[in-house]
């Protein structure tokens, strides 16, 4: 399932670029990102939709064991920043349910699961038909 592809369903367009350059689901994602207050990460302006197979990163637990969050088969909203101090980076992906922010070394390397929790639903959330 495509988050973008529905909210351009929704809306009765055929594409995001209908929407005049005003995006009602990639903003409030980018202020739910920045609300984080993730030290070391840079100030999210952008995102992009990716496909899940290539985001999704095997996090270790303490266990021993390591777990995938995302589904290889969804398209989610994201984004990589580079850490403002030190050679890693913040990986982040956001659905209509989850928002998440990880850190990883080169090629995804070493992750580490940041932030990972279930967004508030919104009575005007993105996606829903226009006016």
């Amino acid at each position: 399932m495509c988050l973008v592809a529905a909210c351009c369903r929704n809306r009765g367009q055929a594409d995001c670029g209908q929407c005049g350059g005003r995006c009602d689901l990639k903003e409030p994602l980018i202020a739910e990102f920045n609300a984080l207050g993730i030290a070391d990460m840079p100030e999210v302006t952008g995102l992009t939709a990716l496909a899940g197979s290539y985001i999704n990163l095997s996090y270790p637990l303490p266990s021993g064991q390591s777990v995938k969050l995302l589904e290889d088969d969804k398209i989610y909203l994201g984004s990589q920043l580079e850490q403002k101090r030190g050679g890693r980076c913040y990986g982040l992906a956001a659905d209509e349910d989850h928002l998440l922010v990880c850190a990883y070394g080169e090629g995804g390397s070493d992750p580490e699961i940041i932030v990972y929790r279930k967004r508030e639903k919104r009575a005007d959330s993105a996606g829903s038909p226009g006016p």
